[in-house]
């Protein structure tokens, strides 16, 4: 059997890349019904800041599993993202969201310095996402303020 490699466009990673963005805002369901994990490949990794790095779906599925039982809703603001290609399977996505989490509720620039920014750098081939390094703050309810003083300055 041999090895098969599929050349994508821009436009088809962009698309592999919203379908996972609105699924996670769809409690990890697909636009067509199907798991968020469907979109990765056997062996992809995710990493999300303060749990780390997961490799391979099942591992995935946990750190989903995971983030988002801390999560009531999230929802990402799709006209407001920033698009970059590398002209390779490299594409960062930088946006905002709103939604609420366990501790409270979060959007984008409410406060200034709070969470629901945030930049995604996807690795997607073969229609499949390899890689997602996710980078924004956790701390959606802007809740750790002790090691953080000057958030309770006004």
């Amino acid at each position: 059997m041999a090895i098969t490699v599929q050349t994508m466009t821009d436009e088809q990673r962009k698309s592999v890349a919203l379908e996972y963005l609105k699924a996670f805002d769809n409690a990890g369901t697909t636009s067509t019904g199907g798991s968020i994990l469907d979109l990765f490949a056997d062996d992809a990794q995710v990493m999300f800041p303060k749990w780390g790095l997961a490799t391979g779906k099942e591992q995935i599925g946990r750190l989903f599993t995971d983030v988002g039982s801390t999560l009531v809703s999230i929802q990402h603001h799709y006209s407001e993202f920033t698009w970059v290609f590398s002209g390779s399977d490299l594409v960062v996505v930088e946006g905002t969201s709103h939604g609420e989490h366990k501790d409270g509720p979060w959007r984008a620039g409410v406060p200034d310095w709070g969470a629901g920014r945030w930049c995604d750098v996807f690795e997607i081939r073969d229609f499949l996402i390899q890689r997602c390094f996710i980078y924004l703050d956790p701390d959606y309810a802007g809740q750790d303020t002790e090691r953080y003083p000057w958030l309770t300055r006004t």
